[in-house]
């Protein structure tokens, strides 16, 4: 039995207080929680459903926790039930039900954890969107993790999601771009407002090799070929490292295209049919500050040039028009200001703000013996995806980028996550999966078969600990998806490899010596198939490596 299953036992037995007693039961919840108690001896789970209705029932919580007590104690199911406290209910698993989460996981195998609570969203979830005028710097990289991440967990409880960068190749920065190929092509120093290192030299270095004689042709045309073969070359670079770090899109838009395929002036011409675009001092504004932004937006300038945020506003358009019903952004710390900015935009154009969802991550640090560390020759002064996956890894890098809550900033230890210690917490997670296949091997090599017939001998607290903690797994993802938080996926992960470690040190699986293999055994080694299932499952779903050997 599972958090959730329990949860919907617990719910359907105060359905049935409150009707044997003439009671509302309107007001019990559709979602009841159920926690681990932090002190073992107080029961495997608690809920507080008691206290969550009770006093809107007009009965004392305790009064009321006290009839669901004796409503649980007699559910299949359920070994026990205490009341607690004010009004809390603490309950034990019978065996057979708390085991049973075992079979269903070996059962299950790869689908276990997933779900279909999101199967109506279609979503557009957008990250990354650097700039085509560099490689993609550490923030960038942080986004390359956390959203790939947040896309598999979506994915997993039911949502559609299509991944998609967003490729600002319009406007003056690219200009500055092509500025800086021309200066590096031609021995000159970059533009005071120019981009420097190693990379702008090798770009412009591959635009001559393709047309030498571009520095000899007019100044138009020579800014336009550093610019359109220098974008495409930084391009190609960016999606051949995202690639490799294991970040792969679905679809990749460009800015340019929101104007070259008209999308810019159609929306421009809806919202002034509606209205919410006006006329003063010679441009036209968006008013954005009749859906809660804090001044109206210029979307059109005096000179008639159209302002960034047009383009937002087209591409906004465009994604809803797409069919998409729900989207997601995820920008860099700097963006705060873009929260309220675009969902004004979409009220404007009639779509429901609340489907609009702004992600702000805030900054990463690299640093070395405590000390901040600065090691990209390629890209001047900035730190790289590149840079940091050649100095910890792939896994070791998203895994370290994912593990965190996106609210807050994060310091990455190179030396941390060179160790292969249990310090290193993604070393620790792949540790125990490899672990686990190791344990399969040497009971295959003694004729040991995994056997659910007999798990109700797992009666062991460190067995009873690990099946409650495989049973949270659903639950996790669950929130992870709900609340856009992938990172609760590896703090469980390491949850899950502590309570592993701690069941094998105490609870023999493989016979020693002369021993006969029994039904203990057979039970243990299928516990065991099924810790390294869930281990195998979250990995997947933030795109780390579940190595079977170590």
């Amino acid at each position: 039995m599972t958090p959730t299953d329990l949860a919907a036992l617990i719910r359907t037995a105060t359905l049935a207080v409150f009707s044997a007693r003439d009671l509302d039961v309107s007001l019990v919840p559709d979602t009841v929680v159920v926690e681990r108690p932090r002190n073992p001896e107080h029961g495997d789970y608690a809920t507080n459903i008691a206290l969550q209705v009770g006093k809107r029932a007009g009965v004392n919580p305790r009064e009321l926790a006290g009839w669901l007590v004796e409503e649980l104690r007699a559910s299949e199911g359920i070994a026990d039930a205490d009341l607690a406290g004010p009004g809390f209910v603490n309950l034990r698993l019978a065996a057979a039900a708390q085991n049973a989460t075992v079979a269903t996981i070996l059962e299950q195998g790869r689908a276990y954890g997933r779900g279909d609570e999101l199967s109506t969203a279609v979503v557009n979830l957008e990250f990354v969107s650097a700039n085509p005028t560099g490689p993609i710097h550490l923030g960038g990289t942080r986004w390359a993790a956390v959203g790939d991440a947040l896309g598999r967990v979506l994915a997993a409880r039911g949502a559609a999601v299509t991944r998609e960068y967003y490729f600002n190749d319009h406007g003056e920065q690219i200009t500055r771009f092509a500025r800086s190929l021309e200066a590096a092509s031609s021995g000159a120093p970059a533009p005071e407002d120019g981009y420097a290192g190693d990379y702008i030299s090798e770009i412009a270095d591959q635009v001559v090799a393709a047309v030498p004689d571009v520095l000899s042709l007019p100044e138009d045309e020579r800014l336009e070929t550093f610019r359109s073969i220098g974008v495409d070359l930084m391009f190609t670079h960016i999606k051949s490292t995202l690639s490799d770090f294991g970040t792969v899109f679905d679809v990749y838009t460009h800015e340019n295209s929101m104007f070259d395929r008209g999308l810019v002036e159609a929306a421009i011409a809806e919202l002034k049919a509606s209205d919410n675009l006006y006329e003063a001092d010679g441009a036209w504004w968006l008013r954005s500050t009749n859906y809660g932004d804090d001044k109206d937006r210029v979307v059109l300038k005096s000179d008639g040039n159209a302002a960034y945020i047009a383009g937002d506003i087209a591409y906004l358009k465009d994604k809803h028009d797409r069919g998409f019903n729900h989207l997601i952004y995820m920008l860099g710390a700097d963006h705060h200001g873009y929260v309220v900015r675009l969902k004004a935009a979409a009220a404007a154009l009639g779509y429901d703000a609340e489907h609009v969802e702004v992600l702000i991550g805030q900054m990463v640090n690299l640093v070395r013996d405590g000390k901040p560390v600065r090691m990209s020759k390629r890209a001047g002064t900035v730190i790289t995806l590149d840079d940091l996956v050649e100095a910890v890894g792939v896994d070791a890098a998203r895994y370290a980028l994912i593990r965190s809550s996106i609210d807050v900033n994060i310091d990455i230890d190179i030396d941390l996550l060179r160790k292969q210690s249990s310090d290193n917490p993604v070393y620790y997670v792949q540790y125990a999966h490899a672990r686990l296949c190791a344990l399969a091997r040497n009971a295959a090599e003694h004729g040991l078969r995994a056997d659910q017939a007999h798990l109700d001998l797992l009666t062991d607290p460190a067995e009873g600990e690990l099946i409650r903690t495989l049973g949270d797994f659903g639950e996790v993802v669950a929130t992870a998806a709900e609340l856009r938080e992938p990172h609760r996926i590896p703090r469980y992960l390491e949850s899950l490899a502590g309570s592993y470690h701690r069941f094998y040190a105490h609870c023999r699986v493989l016979p020693q010596g002369d021993e006969e293999a029994s039904d203990v055994h057979a039970a243990r080694l299928a516990l065991c198939d099924a810790t390294r299932q869930v281990l195998s499952n979250g990995l997947e779903l933030v795109g780390i490596g579940a190595p079977e050997r170590m």
